[in-house]
């Protein structure tokens, strides 16, 4: 499953350790693509692979993905201003919607090229792929599949959903270069038309990482709710407040990579005014110590 739940983090990270972190797996992302598609480019066109250079191209398009997220990332940190008071966290949404695009477009170009050959029956006169072609998805399987929890474990240390949407990226690109070891293997044995067969089966994977970016992204930008994980554990939190007797009505929307949230608590209905507003305060301090993916907390207090 591409899209990460929301949910609380275990640390709060400052911003100068985001920024190097953003600079880090942008070098990571940019730099590993450009030698990666260059590397199987050059295995597929002299090792006769038509699917190592669908999965090129595929690489390649990691490049594009990787500045995308960087942008969408530096503009969704921007602080609030006075045009945009609530911030500007939907611009990774709008970065993660652009990726996974980008994806599926990539995926109808490598099906189609391939269904091209199957039907023209091109593949039959097709040279057999070389070994090199063989050495250069093993190694795109295994160099992806470690820029992937690279850029997973960052991205979720930093909390950005457009690094997760550029791992999984990178996921997808080593589950294509799966598909291009058993075409190139195939070809290699005898049956010449599964190279094209892979460059399907690659472009059918990917468009279902694509699909799953796409959803989580627009339902990040439609208001929906946190997950019931999540707002079960605000209740719990809110619930062992000293003062609060019980909770109401608990609501949550996702803004972005962050999430509002609105609380009715009940406290005791002979408390002084005072004394209601401080566990009110206390109650959204509180959360938004222990959840740093809360980007504000609207408490309504009513008598018990």
């Amino acid at each position: 499953m591409a899209p990460q739940s929301m949910k609380p983090a275990a640390e709060v990270v400052s911003t100068a350790y985001e920024n190097k972190v953003i600079a880090q797996l942008s070098i990571v992302g940019i730099v590993g693509n450009i030698l990666l598609s260059a590397f199987k480019f050059f295995a597929g066109i002299f090792g006769a692979s038509s699917a190592l250079v669908s999965d090129g191209v595929h690489s390649l398009s990691d490049v594009f993905a990787t500045l995308i997220a960087l942008i969408g990332t530096k503009l969704g940190r921007r602080g609030a201003d006075s045009e945009h008071p609530y911030g500007h966290e939907r611009f990774e949404c709008v970065a993660s919607l652009v990726l996974g695009l980008i994806l599926f477009a990539t995926a109808l170009g490598i099906g189609w090229s391939a269904i091209q050959v199957i039907v023209s029956g091109s593949y039959e006169y097709a040279e057999t792929p070389q070994m090199i072609a063989l050495i250069a998805a093993v190694t795109s399987i295994v160099v992806k599949e470690a820029m992937f929890w690279y850029t997973r474990h960052y991205a979720l240390k930093i909390g950005s959903s457009a690094f997760m949407a550029d791992a999984w990226h990178h996921r997808s690109d080593a589950i294509s270069s799966v598909g291009a070891l058993v075409g190139v293997g195939a070809s290699m044995l005898g049956f010449p038309i599964m190279d094209s067969i892979a460059s399907i089966a690659i472009a059918l994977l990917i468009i279902k990482v694509a699909f799953d970016i796409v959803q989580d992204a627009l339902s990040k930008m439609v208001d929906s709710s946190a997950t019931p994980e999540f707002e079960e554990s605000l209740r719990s939190v809110v619930s062992d407040i000293s003062g609060v007797v019980r909770v109401d009505s608990l609501t949550t929307r996702q803004f972005g990579n962050k999430v509002y949230v609105d609380l009715e608590i009940a406290v005791n209905g002979d408390s002084p005014l005072r004394e209601a507003h401080d566990i009110a305060e206390s109650t959204e301090h509180q959360l938004e110590r222990e959840f740093p993916s809360i980007k504000h907390v609207m408490v309504h207090v009513n008598p018990a």
